[in-house]
Formats: structure tokens, sequence, C-alpha cells
């Protein structure tokens, strides 16, 4: 029975280094999506003046108990490509975050906003796959949705990443 034991034990022990490592590559960032506002209230309307893409956007989250993260240089994709990266620098405490809006404003660190100065839809409202990148081009975060999946209530609010 000895030989089995040890046998068992090694392989259980080399099925953990195994695993480990996957997981810690999957989750190596404290700056996640915490949830995405995909749905912007009211008819859709892209107009810089009258519209409402500064009612859609993405909330990014340092979950982090200790260190102080700067967005300057993160990269914010969906599924077809587009695109938006932080120019400016907006650190972020521990457990802070910061609502990444469509249209044009002026960025604060004192209201949690950084404006993409864009006034077109971002995201899909039935279903997209929104990536976090680093400045260093590593993933930080990957965050899919569905209108019917993972949004059932469809207020267009998830605060859930992968």
């Amino acid at each position: 029975m000895r030989p089995v034991t040890a046998t068992a034990l090694i392989a259980g022990a080399l099925v953990c280094i195994v695993a480990t490592p996957a997981q810690a590559a999957e989750y190596n960032s404290a700056l996640k999506v915490r949830g995405v506002q995909y749905d912007a209230p009211g008819r859709d309307s892209n107009s810089c003046s009258s519209g409402n893409t500064d009612e859609e956007y993405l909330t990014v989250k340092n979950y982090s108990s200790t260190a102080t993260i700067n967005l300057k240089g993160y990269v914010v994709k969906d599924a077809t490509g587009n695109r938006f990266t932080f120019t400016a620098s907006h650190y972020l405490q521990p457990g802070d975050y910061v609502k990444l809006r469509g249209g044009h404003g002026t960025d604060s660190d004192t209201r949690n906003v950084v404006y993409r100065d864009n006034c077109n839809f971002l995201w899909n409202n039935d279903r997209d796959t929104i990536y976090l990148y680093k400045p260093s081009g590593s993933r930080s975060d990957v965050h899919s949705y569905t209108r019917s999946g993972s949004d059932p209530d469809g207020n267009g609010y998830i605060g859930y990443h992968s």
C-alpha cells in the first residue's frame, strides 16, 4: 500500500503544481473590469450635442489591498478591435474604481470618471467581450456578457469578470 499511496501523493502534488500557474496567469492583475453599462438608457443616439453615449460606461476597479495603479497606458478593447487607451495618468488607490464613459467631459479623479472623447457607442447591446490590457501588452482581465445569459433583467449592468 505504501508505493500506491506515495504514487498518489506525488501525482496529486504534480496536479497542484501544474494547475496553479494556469490560474495565476489568468488573474495576475489587481485591475479588473467590475461591470459594464452596455445599453445606455433611452434610444441610442451618438450625437455629440444631444446623444446618450455618456450613459454607456465600463467600470474598472483596483482590487489590490495595498497597491496604487496608474491607468496610463492601459488599453480597453472589444471583440471587434474597437479600443481606448488611457493616455493620461489616473491613479486608482486600493479598492478604488473609475467609470470609462463615452462622449465628452472632464476627467476627474474625485468623480471617478474618464471620458473617451468619442461620441460613438463602443459596446454591443446584445453581447460583447471586453479585454483590458496592461501597458506592457499583457492581459489584465477579460469580461464577456450577453443580454440573455449574463444580464437576464436587461438593465445593462453586470458586475463580474471572467
